[in-house]
């Protein structure tokens, strides 16, 4: 079920139907946002949800996750829960640390390619930013054989600007942690253009003293992300049609951390 609070953030999010349109009614939108989840949650194809659960066929339930997508449903969401946890005191912008994670996708498509931690096998990749707690704040899907290094400076452009406090929105914590992977002085250099400390072990040192122990967090959140069954393997041939997928899990993780707050 989706709880009432949040489909009060999510309702007014929703692109509107004509009031005049001719054939059935469209399955109501809270009931395709449930079936939604239960394929994000379940990692089943569009046509196996059961009917009698009342969501409307998958290929309903589809054509809404597109739908919604078309009209940014997903990332706004994510942004709307983003500064309800700044407006708590919840992110932590003295540090942001970033990571990447191979996942298989299964039916190939756009930004996949052969894995080399899989056998060469077809996958895809995460790329993720978060903040000193582990609060997903941006993902990019690139193909399995993409590095780490190269997404670097998306990840931290693509941190949306966060309100919720007074004066401007916050986009910039004041550090990058990274392992070995993100070694670059030219991506050194562009992030301190860009006001952050790159705090980044290099290749053929010793790690920073005490980095992984601040990192950790990353790996959490990637835990927390891949334990929606419907992301761990990218079923979706479409790129936008997962990083749906993405947002929304970005989402409902921020939303856990909202109630835990308020609780």
């Amino acid at each position: 079920m989706v709880d009432d609070d949040l489909w009060a953030l999510i309702e007014p999010l929703l692109p509107p139907w004509p009031e005049k349109s001719p054939g059935p009614q469209p399955v109501a939108d809270r009931l395709c946002l449930q079936g939604i989840l239960y394929v994000l949650h379940n990692d089943i194809a569009w046509q196996l949800p059961p009917l009698e659960l009342g969501f409307g066929s998958g290929q309903t339930c589809w054509r809404r996750l597109d739908r919604w997508q078309q009209a940014d449903v997903y990332d706004q969401l994510h942004r709307i829960l983003l500064t309800e946890l700044y407006a708590a005191g919840e992110l932590d912008w003295s540090r942001a640390c970033v990571d990447g994670s191979h996942i298989r996708a299964k039916k190939g498509g756009a930004d996949t390619g052969p894995s080399p931690v899989d056998r060469r096998k077809t996958g895809s990749k995460h790329h993720l930013i978060c903040d000193g707690r582990g609060t997903p704040l941006k993902v990019i899907t690139t193909a399995a054989n993409v590095n780490d290094v190269t997404q670097t400076l998306a990840l931290v452009d693509g941190i949306p600007p966060v309100a919720g406090r007074p004066g401007c929105p916050r986009r910039r914590p004041a550090s990058l942690l990274g392992d070995k992977g993100y070694d670059s002085n030219p991506n050194r250099r562009e992030l301190r253009r860009r006001s952050f400390l790159p705090v980044i072990s290099r290749k053929g040192a010793p790690n920073i003293k005490g980095l992984g122990k601040l990192r950790y967090v990353v790996e959490q959140t990637f835990a927390l992300l891949h334990q929606f069954k419907g992301l761990a393997v990218r079923w979706e041939h479409r790129t936008e049609l997962h990083n749906a997928f993405v947002a929304l899990a970005c989402g409902l993780i921020c939303w856990r951390r909202l109630k835990k707050h308020r609780s």
